[in-house]
């Protein structure tokens, strides 16, 4: 054999085992670590290698972690975790020990019931509150920037047609950096019960205006907890409901904004023709992936399964898959848990 077949033959043969390396589930804890990837399937397009519950029940110099909403990789490559009660941790990446926490507060030092965030190019915090709703840039330091425009149809009433805790729940910035994106859990007052609104932002000489609002139908009984953009600009979408003696559903869509029709001129969406929702595919239902050991501590469909609600990308594996992270909000609850879950996504 020649020394280019033999080298390129040995390469070919590292960079496999590289990936498998890479592609295995890490031990967050012993029950996670056991078995083969291949088994840890949720469909055909999702697995999970393994999930940490090592927040759980903690405290960081006094303050509780856990509540979370939210996550974003922030530029150092540390993780960014919100907390709807107003406070935002760094965490290392690896290990998610936390390593800071700021406080945020509203322009009268109120507390937010902060939900979405995004980290700009320049590493200044977007975050949103469901409160009003409202969304507010932050420094590193938590000191208010600037605050974009909300349309009035999406305050909660008696201000506009929103329900209070039923507003903004998701923020991602798309590829680029120039547009943001919201999304609303629940309908508005008006449009059908199912038919949510992520509205849109574009950045115009260094801040948000107002642009695009697009149309999005959940699955019967679900809101949405998250987005987030993936590279090529379309979106995950996490949708998630609650059954009491039941427990949780948790489904990832992947959704298309392209052709979807801009709604800021319909006044109710009621599934009239000419109105084009937002195009969505499912790619797992959380609650299909293997267990790996876990216990919940209340009534759960899959033991796995806890209020899951922030979500980000956190980069590509070997093959190309979006390695994606998701977070439960455990509500300060005994009966919930803080859990991170670790998958994989062909999208």
């Amino acid at each position: 054999m020649r020394l280019r077949t033999v080298l390129a033959t040995l390469t070919a043969g590292l960079a496999a085992a590289a990936c498998l390396t890479a592609a295995g589930p890490a031990s967050a804890r012993p029950a996670a670590a056991v078995g083969h990837r291949a088994t840890h399937a949720c469909s055909p397009s999702v697995s999970i290698d393994r999930f940490s519950d090592a927040l759980d029940k903690t405290t960081y110099r006094g303050t509780f972690v856990g509540n979370f909403s939210a996550l974003a990789v922030d530029r150092d490559g540390s993780l960014a975790a919100l907390e709807d009660r107003s406070s935002l941790f760094t965490l290392d990446a690896r290990t998610l020990r936390p390593k800071a926490a700021v406080h945020l507060a509203d322009e009268e030092g109120a507390d937010l019931d902060s939900e979405g965030l995004a980290i700009d190019r320049d590493g200044t915090r977007l975050i949103s509150s469901e409160t009003e709703p409202s969304v507010r840039r932050y420094s590193r330091d938590g000191r208010i920037l600037d605050r974009l425009p909300v349309p009035s149809s999406l305050l909660v009433a008696p201000a506009g047609r929103a329900t209070a805790n039923q507003t903004f729940e998701g923020l991602t910035l798309l590829p680029g950096g120039h547009t943001l994106l919201a999304s609303m859990e629940y309908a508005i007052s008006g449009d059908s019960t199912g038919i949510v609104r992520f509205q849109t932002w574009r950045r115009h000489r260094g801040h948000f205006r107002l642009a695009a609002q697009y149309a999005y139908r959940t699955d019967p009984g679900l809101g949405v907890p998250e987005v987030q953009a993936t590279p090529d600009g379309r979106l995950l979408v996490l949708e998630r409901g609650y059954t009491p003696g039941v427990g949780n559903t948790v489904r990832l869509y992947l959704a298309d904004l392209h052709h979807a029709t801009d709604t800021r001129g319909v006044e109710n969406l009621t599934g009239q023709p000419g109105v084009r929702l937002i195009r969505k595919t499912l790619l797992a239902d959380i609650g299909a992936c293997p267990s790996l050991g876990a216990t919940a501590r209340q009534p759960q469909p899959n033991p796995l399964l806890d209020n899951i609600e922030g979500m980000t990308i956190t980069g590509r594996d070997c093959t190309g898959r979006l390695k994606v992270l998701l977070v439960s909000d455990d509500n300060q609850n005994p009966v919930q848990t803080t859990r991170f879950y670790y998958l994989r996504v062909r999208a």
